[in-house]
């Protein structure tokens, strides 16, 4: 061999205490710094670097002093953060972090808070039990020494952050877990717009006779069922209503959602099994029928149904039973207008009888009229008894006990920036970040409606913004930029709101200009001109302001109901509540919760300012007496704190 030969580790690095003729260099536990002063880099790689030169080290002599015996890290590992490639992630990372800040005498989390990655989280290593999609919803939420720690304090984290963080803490919270477990509802996928699933364990006959619960969401409707559905979504849509028919009010899109769901239900429960899970009453699917809805015993059973599963009756029951006066209306209702759907009646045992079905076509306007007559005067007896399952200030009770409800909420949206990784090395999670961020500040400016918020448009500068009627027949706003104002501003058509015929609007558009405050607009530019594309990811734009993590196997970047939501609870799942385990979080006793919920600490923080119902109803672009019987959380201890501000400036006159 050369005489100048060097021996080299595994990884193909240089071993400089194996030169040829030099002896290993002694492991000092704790070196002597060369030098007391340093300017403090913000980087990782860089600050890494610093400090082992200002001990000097090497990066293999840091290695081997920091590493014990049977632990796997390795010396190329380090390198590789040195040069900026790679950065800690996994909890044995952050533990090596831990020991050289130990054995540099830096303070706790020195290196950690530098990590050009901070939102990537701790993995989970080899618990039992946990999937690997279960890990990932928990990750985040762990302490770094979380694999450390004991069975004991492991069980006790898991448990906090399955109830409060993933949960949610609240007993409706725990009935919808329960209710998401157990699904039953028919589906409509041609309605809407998702895809078919198979329908196994089918009998031999006609293949409709299956448990709701098969498969995820319960079955399709039958083709039968899906043309009545589809009848009623065109009688209750349509512009002009066919000659001949008569109806009373239109549904929009989301109303005819709402009631492609709810209809779903009641047939899902009608059809699941008697011995599963949902206790429903089995009836084939080949049977299902609007029908059916026009015999008080079906209603009945129904609603007593949902009562036994819930453990009280709510308004929700009550809703569901005025749609059925809606339905057999003298002149207007759809099911009294078409008698023809008598032949599609049959019998069950226990609920609807041969000499029922029989009546009700020997005359259907009568039994029609006789479900009215019923149904009118359930409505009143479930109104009486019914109770409030979902409290929608639970979640949010210590933002809106605060002086300021605003700043209290302001502050997860700080907390999000705290959190933002570097963009150059992580380009796509900042990007997630920004939209995160400009989220909660467009929700706490606008005070829109989740669905006007996520289906805002967006016009760029350079571009021309689309006209006032072009939105209306949208129904939809946008964001854009003014010229005679010098700022954002967003305009969204009266025709949008669900509210549309509001005293709020007088057929006026809402016209809002965002105020240029803690650097919004700065946000709004840099998420226009470089995230909104990282997050399309070559997907089709949905021409709105706020579009998903589009997929490599997607191309749909559009948010809907649902996914809006879970991206508004993950916010302030991540960001929001406060983990005593970690630290991170900006409020503690908060919940996770939805986008609706901004309503609430808007309408409640003008209350607490002003103590005006009028002025806190259009911050939410709506009326004074829906604050007060929805939004507003203005209490008489905050009422009485008011009035005592200006009787006590007599006293301090005096």
């Amino acid at each position: 061999m050369p005489s100048n030969s060097r021996r080299v580790c595994r990884d193909g690095t240089e071993n400089p205490s194996r030169r040829r003729g030099r002896k290993p260099v002694p492991v000092i536990e704790k070196p002597t710094p060369l030098s007391s002063e340093w300017i403090d880099p913000p980087g990782f790689p860089e600050a890494l670097n610093l400090h082992i030169k200002r001990h000097g080290e090497s990066y293999y002599q840091l290695h081997k002093a920091l590493v014990h015996t049977g632990e796997k890290f390795t010396s190329s590992t380090l390198k590789s953060w040195l040069a900026g490639k790679r950065s800690p992630g996994s909890a044995d990372s952050l533990l090596i972090l831990a020991r050289i800040e130990g054995r540099y005498r830096l303070p706790a989390g020195y290196f950690k808070a530098k990590l050009p990655h901070s939102r990537r989280v701790s993995q989970l290593a080899g618990i039992d039990g946990i999937s690997k999609a279960e890990q990932r919803r928990l990750a985040w939420h762990l302490p770094d020494d979380f694999a450390e720690r004991s069975r004991r304090e492991q069980a006790e984290i898991l448990d906090w952050i399955r109830t409060v963080v993933i949960s949610g803490a609240t007993d409706y919270r725990r009935y919808q877990a329960k209710a998401m477990r157990d699904r039953y509802g028919v589906r409509f996928p041609a309605l809407t717009g998702r895809r078919a699933q198979a329908v196994r364990n089918q009998p031999a006959n006609d293949g409709l006779e299956v448990a709701a619960e098969a498969g995820r969401g319960g079955p399709d409707a039958p083709p039968q069922l899906l043309a009545e559905m589809r009848e009623l979504i065109r009688f209750k849509t349509a512009t002009l209503t066919d000659v001949g028919f008569q109806r009373s009010g239109v549904w929009g899109g989301e109303t005819t959602a709402q009631k492609i769901e709810h209809f779903g239900l009641m047939f899902g429960a009608l059809a699941a099994s008697p011995k599963g899970a949902v206790a429903g009453l089995g009836v084939p699917l080949g049977q299902l029928s609007f029908a059916l809805l026009i015999f008080p015993r079906v209603w009945d059973w129904y609603v007593q149904w949902r009562e036994q599963r819930r453990g009280f009756f709510t308004l929700w029951e009550a809703d569901m039973l005025r749609n059925a006066m809606a339905m057999v209306r003298s002149e207007t209702g759809w099911i009294r207008q078409h008698p023809e759907l008598a032949n599609r009646l049959a019998p069950i045992a226990g609920l609807v009888s041969e000499d029922d079905v029989a009546v009700a076509k020997s005359d259907w306007g009568g039994a029609c009229e006789r479900l009215h007559v019923h149904v009118l005067t359930r409505v009143k007896e479930v109104e009486r008894v019914a109770r409030v399952h979902r409290d929608p200030f639970e979640p949010i009770l210590p933002i809106l006990e605060a002086p300021s409800p605003v700043a209290e909420y302001l502050k997860i949206a700080e907390e999000v920036l705290k959190h933002r990784p570097d963009a150059r090395r992580h380009p796509r999670a900042a990007a997630e970040v920004t939209r995160s961020y400009l989220i909660l500040r467009l929700g706490l400016h606008l005070g829109l409606r989740q669905k006007n918020l996520r289906q805002l448009m967006v016009c760029p500068k350079a571009q021309q913004s689309r006209t006032e009627r072009q939105l209306e027949t949208l129904k939809r706003g946008e964001l854009r930029w003014s010229d005679r104002d010098q700022g954002w501003e967003v305009l969204v058509p009266s025709a949008a709101f669900k509210n549309a015929h509001s005293s709020f609007f007088s057929g006026k558009p809402f016209r809002l200009v965002l105020p240029d405050l803690g650097g919004l607009y700065d946000h709004i530019d840099m998420y226009l001109r470089q995230d909104r594309a990282l997050l399309l990811n070559g997907a089709d734009d949905p021409g709105t302001f706020f579009v998903k993590s589009a997929k490599a196997t997607s191309r749909d970047a559009a948010y809907d109901q649902n996914t809006f939501y879970e991206a508004w609870r993950l916010i302030t799942q991540r960001y929001g509540v406060f983990n005593p385990y970690t630290g991170r979080g900006a409020i503690r006793g908060l919940l996770p919760h939805g986008p609706h919920n901004v309503r609430d600490v808007l309408a409640t923080h003008i209350l607490k300012q002003t103590g005006s119902y009028e002025q806190a109803s259009y911050g939410i672009q709506d009326t004074p007496d829906t604050v007060a019987k929805h939004y507003g959380r203005f209490l008489p201890q905050d009422k009485s704190a008011m009035a005592a501000q200006v009787l006590n400036r007599v006293w301090e006159a005096a």
